[in-house]
């Protein structure tokens, strides 16, 4: 992953939920979510660990929010956050990412 404002935020990880459906876990698809980091919600849908508690902080979150974060699992990460503030990484933010941001005392993008 480029140093950019997603490897020294991480304000998104530590503030939504992350549900995504079963199929991305990694005893359905190769390279998938290990099963150890999501929990059932539904049937069909898991929820990655650490995201529904009272203060939000993925399971996957490695490091200080605003200053250096790594997500631990970035390659098989589940949809919702590869599909999350897709221009992120050009300085370029989004609602959802400023609120996330500001839940963290961080200025929008």
């Amino acid at each position: 992953m480029n140093d950019d404002h997603c490897t020294r935020c991480g304000a998104c990880c530590a503030a939504f939920r992350v549900d995504f459906h079963q199929s991305e876990l990694a005893s359905t698809t190769p390279g998938g979510v290990p099963d150890a980091l999501a929990v059932a919600v539904t049937a069909n849908l898991v929820r990655m660990r650490g995201t529904d508690a009272a203060a939000a902080r993925c399971i996957a979150l490695e490091g200080q929010i605003g200053e250096r974060v790594r997500c631990t699992l970035y390659a098989s990460r589940p949809s919702p956050c590869r599909d999350f503030a897709p221009y992120a990484a050009l300085g370029i933010g989004e609602d959802a990412c400023d609120r996330a941001r500001s839940r963290h005392g961080l200025p929008p993008l």
